[in-house]
């Protein structure tokens, strides 16, 4: 480049980079403003996550978008991403406390991930927390003296066994409920133990996400839902949505939605190892859809391997949908052997068309993931 070229440059990066420093005051104003929201959300009980506001807010800065040609996928992004932070920093001025006369709760489990998340919302919005993990038990009974609300977050496994050796003595205007991935037995051993209101709850997300803002947490009433209202307006207030279920139907999707995803997750991690793939090698080649699919199978086995193994194992009729998995995918290898190419394209177009509108839905959805994707890759 010639002198004129590069000092043309400097100014012109001298110019973005003012624009930048502008940006960052900017940001920081806009935070400043979102915590004097979370500030009146918090007085007044209002959820943090508002859908249709948000819905409305983005739809006009896209169209403010087109009319200054600034692409509307773009002014999005960057507010989704503003509006991630938003909802973190909006968890830290706390939330209202919705039941101010509860007494205590207690949480069996409490020193567990999700039991650590719970209790940290939990004491956010005022209420005694205290926990009782498995050293605790000789000190039950003075835990539980004077609680409001007993909520179980412990090993599929021994939830019911727990249950229904240990929570018996409960005083009978007491809230039990649990946190566990399968409902219809817990629920029913916490209605077989106790007379007073029950509720099953199952949060469908991991310990590790920053705010509970769109997160959804699934309810199986039990009994007495007058008694617990307030929690699921709790819940709500910390930005979750909620989705009421039959118990039944819930462990039947759950077959679906969390065994067999996360068994085909540990099968495809097991054959890598078994193949002795190089990792550094397949990111190197990856393309962005793949490199999002590596890094959810990896995801998995960076996570405790009781748990995935409590979840998989936790329902015998999860065998079933394993297996027809299994049975659907030799089928489909049995075209790939014969070269049948056109049986091939004959069920992708049959599946298709059972997706319908969900899969230009989902192509868009995966489009933004994967700009994720690529975003990082840069960095």
């Amino acid at each position: 480049m010639n002198e004129k070229t590069t000092d043309d440059l400097e100014k012109l990066r001298g110019h973005i980079d003012n624009v930048d420093q502008q940006l960052l005051h900017l940001l920081r104003k806009r935070l400043d403003l979102v915590g004097q929201v979370g500030a009146v959300k918090h007085a007044a009980g209002v959820p943090i996550y508002a859908p249709e506001r948000e819905a409305s807010m983005l739809a006009k800065r896209r169209e403010e978008a087109a009319n200054m040609n600034v692409s509307p996928q773009l002014i999005e992004d960057i507010l989704r991403r503003l509006m991630r932070e938003s909802y973190l920093n909006e968890k830290d001025v706390g939330f209202k406390q919705v039941k101010a006369d509860l007494g205590h709760v207690v949480i069996v489990g409490g020193e567990g991930k999700l039991g650590g998340l719970f209790s940290q919302m939990l004491r956010l919005s005022g209420y005694q927390v205290k926990s009782l993990d498995k050293d605790d038990w000789q000190r039950a009974e003075a835990i539980f003296d004077g609680a409001g609300l007993v909520i179980v977050t412990v090993p599929i496994s021994i939830t019911c066994e727990l249950i229904a050796s240990k929570l018996g003595q409960l005083p009978e205007s007491c809230i039990l409920a649990d946190l566990t991935s399968i409902k219809a037995k817990p629920l029913d051993a916490m209605l077989t133990v106790h007379k007073g209101p029950v509720v099953g709850l199952h949060p469908m997300f991991g310990p590790d996400v920053g705010s509970l803002a769109k997160q959804v947490v699934v309810v199986c009433h039990g009994r007495g839902q007058e008694s617990y209202q307030w929690l699921m307006e709790q819940i709500k207030i910390w930005g979750a949505r909620l989705v009421e279920a039959d118990a039944q139907k819930h462990d039947k999707a759950m077959q679906l939605v969390q065994a067999m995803r996360h068994f085909s997750s540990f099968v495809y991690g097991l054959n890598l190892y078994r193949e002795a793939a190089d990792i550094d090698n397949l990111l190197q080649f990856s393309s962005p859809i793949y490199r999002l699919e590596l890094a959810m199978v990896g995801r998995l086995f960076a996570q405790s391997p009781e748990l995935y193994a409590d979840i998989i194992y936790a329902q015998r009729e999860s065998l079933t949908a394993i297996g027809d998995y299994l049975d659907n995918y030799s089928q489909a290898l049995e075209l790939l052997k014969s070269g049948n190419r056109q049986g091939f394209i004959d069920q992708f177009e049959e599946v298709a068309n059972w997706f319908g509108d969900f899969a230009p839905q989902f192509q868009r959805e995966s489009r933004a993931m994967l700009q994720s994707v690529n975003d990082m890759k840069a960095g």
